[in-house]
């Protein structure tokens, strides 16, 4: 079975150091690492079967989604070797708005 390497953007990274940040603050540290584990876990499994979740182009090319206890998004690309996790939104964030820089930057935008 193919097995996919797991990259993060710096914003994929910054998102998760908030929702640890934000979850510290309002359930404690314990519970905001556990949180992090499950998403961690999420992402994990991505190694075996990366296509999956919905797909996103109107996002972003080649974006895909999967959610997480209705509470995060977890968004990513899959390439030939490797999927890359883009961002990790919580709590219902603007999708739209998380990508529009991406379709801003495209050519003949």
């Amino acid at each position: 079975m193919k097995r996919y390497k797991i990259a993060f953007s710096p914003l994929a990274e910054a998102d998760i150091e908030a929702v640890v940040d934000w979850i510290a603050d309002q359930s404690g540290t314990r519970t905001a690492r556990g949180f992090v584990d499950r998403i961690e876990r999420r992402i994990e499994s991505l190694k075996h079967f990366p296509v999956r979740g919905t797909s996103r182009d109107d996002l972003a090319p080649g974006l895909r989604l999967i959610g997480l206890e209705r509470r995060v998004t977890i968004a990513f690309r899959v390439s030939d070797a490797e999927v890359t996790i883009e961002r990790v939104l919580y709590g219902g964030r603007d999708l739209d708005r998380a990508f529009r820089h991406s379709r801003d930057e495209e050519p003949g935008s």
